[in-house]
């Protein structure tokens, strides 16, 4: 009976051996026909037989087993009906709260401050313009709002004006929500460098951009009533009525 377990290790390890051989050819190829694609950071097999996923940073593209063919797209579960790539895309993406750089944000505080939650924001944004709106009728709330001056060279202007404000917050809301430019002002601005830097890194090529304090993450702007929603979520606690 010895017999079984000796050659469950042997198909075992002839698997692994054949996986393995597998990424192999698949890089190998890849790499010779389509160098431009850069070094390949992962290979791994789908849910979907024959297809595997090529990981270069957190892009994802598509293969056969032996490289001959790459898909560049999503990759849908129609049964479940999930989108695998979106899936995998917000995990290689996710952001762990307690390491967001919260040194290169300023906060916002109202009520006692227990809820949290971070934000980019680039002040040409419209749409963060309506939301900093909506978020004044959140109460008991931190904001850590990270500047993200994307949009124009203005933006980096505007960022800088307000990172280097005596009072950010009063700066960033004056614009914000009342329009008013704020004065010009110099200081050192490598926060928002970072900032940039740092949502590079993650993806974040929109704003507004919340992070909640359990990795969530949602891109653009949302109600007053969705953020009230999302912050009871992180308590586990169910959302008000109102």
């Amino acid at each position: 009976m010895k017999l079984i377990p000796t050659l469950l290790a042997a198909a075992t390890l002839a698997f692994g051996l054949s996986a393995q051989a597998q990424e192999s050819t698949i890089r190998k190829t890849l790499a010779e026909r389509i160098p431009q694609m850069g070094k390949i950071d992962e290979v791994r097999p789908t849910a979907m037989q024959g297809l595997y996923e090529v990981r270069i940073g957190t892009d994802v593209f598509y293969t056969d087993a032996k490289g001959n063919y790459v898909i560049q797209g999503e990759l849908i579960d129609t049964k479940a009906r999930r989108n695998l790539t979106e899936d995998r895309i917000n995990k290689l993406t996710a952001v762990d709260f307690a390491e967001l750089p919260l040194k290169d944000a300023f906060t916002i505080v109202r009520g006692d401050g227990k809820r949290k939650v971070a934000v980019f924001e680039d002040p040409n944004c419209g749409y963060c313009k309506r939301f900093e709106r909506d978020l004044q009728n959140v109460d008991n709330i931190t904001v850590y709002l990270f500047l993200y001056p994307i949009l124009s060279p203005d933006s980096a202007e505007k960022s800088r004006n307000v990172w280097c404000a005596k009072d950010r917050v009063a700066a960033w809301q004056d614009m914000m929500v009342r329009e008013k430019v704020p004065a010009a002002a110099s200081c050192d601005t490598a926060a928002i460098q970072r900032n940039l830097a740092f949502g590079r890194k993650h993806k974040i090529t929109g704003t507004p951009t919340l992070i909640f304090a359990n990795g969530s993450r949602v891109p653009g702007a949302i109600s007053a009533q969705e953020v009230e929603k999302r912050l009871a979520e992180v308590a586990g606690e169910a959302p008000s009525a109102n």
